[in-house]
């Protein structure tokens, strides 16, 4: 195996890397990576379920839960009861947390422009989709 080829290696490095650069930067503005997270998929998801924004993002449940709670003191989010049923809460995005989601999405576009300067669309396009390969490879809950 090459060298170069260790995927898992540099895989691993590149998200530690990766992810302190991004709390850095959203530390700074007082929300996390996973609170921007929430506020990316309420932007296009105003009134999800809790349950789906969990499983969107890949956060356990009981994860979701505290997160959600954190979010809604920090004036974030809003709770409500699903109106078919009322166990279940959907989560509302707040003027807040419309004006933190907005600002988050221009640090992450600038990220994102960072990981890819210096490399083709096509070559991008062959990094995406075997990082979306990853999800089917490696299915969430799967010891495979």
């Amino acid at each position: 195996m090459k060298a170069e080829h260790r995927l898992i290696f540099l895989l691993t490095v590149a998200y530690r890397r990766l992810q302190r650069a991004i709390e850095q930067e959203t530390a700074t503005h007082d929300l996390t990576s996973a609170q921007a997270g929430v506020l990316f998929f309420l932007g296009r998801n105003d009134g999800a379920l809790i349950g789906d924004v969990s499983q969107a993002l890949d956060i356990v449940p009981s994860a979701m839960s505290g997160l959600a709670d954190r979010m809604e003191r920090a004036g974030l989010v809003k709770r409500r009861r699903d109106g078919e049923d009322g166990r279940s809460q959907r989560l509302h995005l707040t003027a807040a947390g419309q004006e933190f989601g907005k600002r988050a999405a221009t640090r992450t576009r600038a990220i994102n422009n960072r990981l890819m300067d210096g490399f083709s669309d096509a070559e991008i396009d062959v990094v995406s989709r075997w990082l979306t390969s990853l999800q089917d490879k490696f299915p969430k809950g799967k010891d495979s």
